[in-house]
């Protein structure tokens, strides 16, 4: 595990369970995905690029590559400490947008893990079950980016995400609400503590609530506040070193008719004041990174 850069210049299944929660979704219907088109005139990342040569990599599509302006990924794994040879578990990987850039950037000398519910249970939704075949599909037959990658199958009703203290990071993104919803919140950042070696990091992006809101309530519509979440991961034992304004969005007043899907990329609202929504952006984010105490006392 390497030093932390201090730098800050980076889900039986039941109703509203974690698994049923899509990257950016709130009931079934799960965020569109990006066409798999490659990038226009980019080239293929070699082994042992940098993240901005992956982010530019052909592998990616247009459509993600678009996004990168919103999710700052650079800065943020930057913040969160990532480096090459750290094995990194990512949670709920969806569509595999963060898999495109963490899993080239460690497949030489570390390893990804995508972390998914197990899509064999029974009543998971569909889109589970497309997107965890979609993440194999890549590390077969892909290797140059994703060789090294592996699947780990969970009950979101008892998650176990690997073997005790075998992880550097565990990372997730936009994905909170959702396990609140579910009821599920506490069990999984437990999960993430058992996996996390001692020193190793939790780093968390979720779209952002008023201090004060009840995260009960605030969940519903996609965002829950810095205190709630820091509230759940010291609960599991870890401890808050540092947070960031990376993923910042002052423009977002959190209080649209569709939650945070009203907003890109989802725009649930259609071409009903889609440009005002397009100009707001994507939604205002935090970013947390916890680590595991180094020894209990």
């Amino acid at each position: 595990m390497k030093i932390l850069k201090l730098v800050a210049c980076l889900a039986a299944a039941t109703a509203l369970t974690a698994c049923e929660q899509a990257e950016e979704t709130q009931t079934s219907t799960p965020e569109p995905e990006a066409e798999a088109t490659v990038a226009e005139g980019a080239p293929l990342a070699a082994p042992g690029a940098s993240i901005l040569e992956i982010m530019a990599s052909a592998h990616r599509s247009d459509d993600n590559r678009a996004r990168d302006r919103y999710r700052n990924p650079e800065e943020t794994l930057f913040f969160f400490g990532v480096e090459r040879d750290d094995t990194v578990i990512e949670i709920n990987p969806g569509g595999g947008w963060y898999m495109e850039i963490i899993a080239p950037f460690v497949n030489e000398d570390g390893q990804y893990i995508a972390a998914t519910p197990n899509p064999e249970l029974e009543g998971m939704p569909s889109y589970v079950v497309r997107q965890a075949a979609q993440i194999q599909a890549r590390i077969e037959d892909q290797p140059e980016f994703y060789g090294n990658a592996e699947v780990q199958l969970y009950d979101p009703s008892a998650p176990v995400l690997g073997e005790p203290g075998s992880a550097d990071f565990v990372l997730t993104f936009r994905n909170v609400h959702g396990w609140i919803n579910g009821g599920q919140a506490e069990g999984m950042f437990q999960a993430f503590a058992e996996v996390l070696k001692p020193g190793g990091v939790l780093g968390v992006v979720q779209h952002r609530a008023v201090d004060e809101a009840d995260p009960s309530e605030s969940a519903t519509t996609g965002y829950v506040s810095e205190a709630a979440v820091i509230a759940l991961a010291e609960a599991a034992g870890l401890t808050l070193d540092d947070r960031s304004n990376i993923n910042a969005n002052p423009k977002d007043t959190r209080d649209h008719p569709e939650g945070v899907w009203t907003l890109p990329p989802s725009l649930r609202l259609g071409d009903e004041n889609r440009a005002s929504y397009e100009a707001i952006g994507e939604s205002d984010r935090m970013t947390l990174r916890f680590v595991k105490p180094e020894s209990e006392e």
